[in-house]
């Protein structure tokens, strides 16, 4: 398993086609023998051939599709073997009023969000069950415990991505399988950005964050600053090593204080 001292073997990295996904893969990429990026954007294959290290691969795949995901692993176990670490980084933002929600934007939101954290947690342990060790990081979200205006399907979602995982953690836990949860706040990722309509965030936008809105019953960060997707890797790195061996079903909340730790 992963440490200071060791390498895990081998890794899975599911949304790694950029954002924290992407960060995550880079954390990892020194150390594992067998980097495995999964994501449904092609984009995943040239982010595996940037990283600096020979052991990456990009694989295309959608993480809401049981069949995609069993062949995945599947494959991954016939030509490596079963993975040390897996991360589930995958996700999808669905905005909009709770009064004014499409069911189409619903069911998309809570296939990909929580389905799909159902479909790579749950073979992921599987096989590391079988195999007696592994550690599983999922990447949820501070919405998943907090109410947020205009953000009621992605909230749902994560809630139920963020409960199946410790429920999963839970069962899993004697059988010498680790089980955790990184919960983001506001991260300077693309999402973010196309939430407030551009391709960077401008000062307006920043400060926005930074100092909450009432009116949205929506606190501010009180660390004053935007997360980097690095921060969000960082914390899934811990949870992934030898460093957190007594650690599982914890969520591990990365957002400033934002969510005064609720």
């Amino acid at each position: 398993m992963l440490n200071g001292d060791s390498t895990a073997r081998i890794v899975v990295v599911t949304g790694a086609a950029g954002g924290i996904g992407a960060a995550i893969a880079a954390r990892f990429a020194g150390e594992a023998e067998v980097l495995s990026l999964w994501d449904r954007d092609p984009a995943v294959h040239k982010v595996a051939a940037e990283l600096t290290t020979r052991s990456a691969h990009g694989v295309a795949l959608d993480v809401s599709d049981g069949d995609e995901v069993a062949a995945a692993f599947d494959r991954l176990a016939a030509e490596h073997g079963t993975p040390d670490v897996v991360v589930h980084a995958a996700g999808l933002m669905v905005g909009g009023s709770a009064l004014e929600l499409d069911p189409q934007d619903w069911a998309r939101c809570l296939t990909v969000n929580a389905t799909g954290t159902m479909l790579v947690a749950q073979r992921a342990a599987a096989a590391m069950v079988r195999a007696g060790r592994g550690a599983i990081v999922v990447v949820s979200s501070n919405a998943a415990a907090t109410p947020r205006v205009g953000m009621a399907a992605y909230g749902a979602a994560k809630a139920a991505a963020t409960s199946f995982t410790r429920a999963l953690a839970l069962q899993v836990a004697p059988l010498g399988v680790r089980v955790n949860l990184v919960s983001p706040g506001s991260t300077d990722t693309a999402m973010l950005r196309d939430m407030f309509g551009g391709t960077a965030l401008d000062d307006t936008a920043e400060q926005a964050l930074l100092d909450g809105d009432p009116s949205a019953y929506r606190l501010g960060i009180p660390l004053r600053r935007i997360a980097t997707p690095a921060d969000i890797a960082g914390a899934v790195h811990f949870l992934a090593s030898e460093d957190a061996r007594h650690i599982t079903m914890h969520d591990l909340r990365v957002d400033g204080g934002a969510t005064l730790d609720m």
